[in-house]
């Protein structure tokens, strides 16, 4: 029989994670040409998730759990059980059903046609649709910026074969963009549309900063155009402002007693070029802080306990 590991991450979802667990048993119940595990790595959770995982596992060996000795954010904790799953296929699920465990079947179905790769995109959202949009300016943005072709509108819900895993545990990277690997292995992917649906219980663990830092993240790890981008901005506006300046001296030198330059011209040009300076100095900085993460080659995470592996 296949072995198919279900990997899924959470952090303070008491509200969500054992009827988690009891949809995917359900659905892996309904498939009895495969084995499965259910793989948890929790975050250091402040609330009930541990206390309900132990259970959990307790009560059925198919559920493995990590926990981890502390949070180490939504980006390294669940590559880190990623790369734990043994299973001939593995599928990620996050812990607020916003990746619908019904899909599962049907990631298996194409899995079973020779795919390596099946990518679960969203056509609509039951979520804000203000932040649906941004999110969709965002994966058009990241695949016109990006030197291969990403998936758009893909969260990284899907199916992947063992050999992508493989592919993924070798890979040296302490902050990996795990979206952007999968368009990095070149493998053709099937696509499987859904509506995603909204977060069923508890409250959101993403905020404005956990967003914009899987987004840069995104930007730094696939694509070195806004560093050009600073390069050429900056040569042409230096050529105008030489231009300027030849102008202004040579204007001043004919009409020295008629012509005022003024302090208006100074406080633009100061304002406008500090501007434009901070604004490449922070794109730049972007790039120093994913070297400085990569130089340190910390370990994804420390773990502090494992059940049933």
């Amino acid at each position: 029989m296949k072995l198919i590991s279900v990997v899924t991450g959470c952090y303070n979802e008491e509200d969500n994670v054992e009827k988690l667990y009891l949809r995917v048993k359900e659905e892996m119940a309904k498939l009895p040409a495969y084995c499965y595990e259910h793989i948890f790595i929790d975050n250091c959770s402040s609330d009930a998730t541990p206390r309900i995982l132990r259970r959990l596992a307790a009560a059925d060996k198919n559920v493995k759990v990590i926990f981890n000795t502390r949070n180490f954010g939504h980006i390294r904790s669940p590559s880190h059980a990623l790369r734990q799953a043994k299973g001939d296929a593995v599928i990620g699920l996050v812990c607020d059903f916003q990746d619908p465990p019904e899909l599962i079947p049907e990631l298996l179905k194409k899995w079973e046609e020779g795919y390596k790769i099946v990518a679960a995109v969203k056509k609509a959202s039951r979520e804000n649709p203000l932040m649906f949009a941004v999110r969709k300016f965002y994966y058009r943005l990241i695949n016109y910026l990006s030197e291969e072709q990403q998936i758009r509108n893909f969260t990284g819900f899907g199916l992947y074969d063992r050999r992508v895993m493989d592919i993924f545990r070798q890979m040296d990277d302490p902050y990996p963009y795990f979206r952007g690997f999968i368009a990095e292995t070149g493998f053709e992917p099937a696509l499987i549309e859904y509506v995603q649906p909204a977060r069923q219980g508890g409250v959101t663990k993403n905020n404005f900063y956990t967003l914009y830092d899987m987004a840069m993240l995104g930007i730094t790890s696939h694509s070195r155009l806004p560093l050009r981008l600073a390069g050429y901005i900056g040569f042409i506006l230096s050529m105008c402002s030489l231009a300027v300046a030849v102008i202004y001296f040579v204007y001043k030198i004919i009409f020295w007693r008629e012509f005022s330059v003024g302090t208006a011209p100074v406080v633009i040009g100061l304002f406008f070029f500090s501007s434009v300076q901070l604004f490449f100095i922070g794109i730049i900085g972007e790039y120093v802080g994913v070297i400085h993460t990569r130089v340190l080659k910390r370990p994804l995470v420390i773990e502090k306990e494992r059940i049933n592996f």
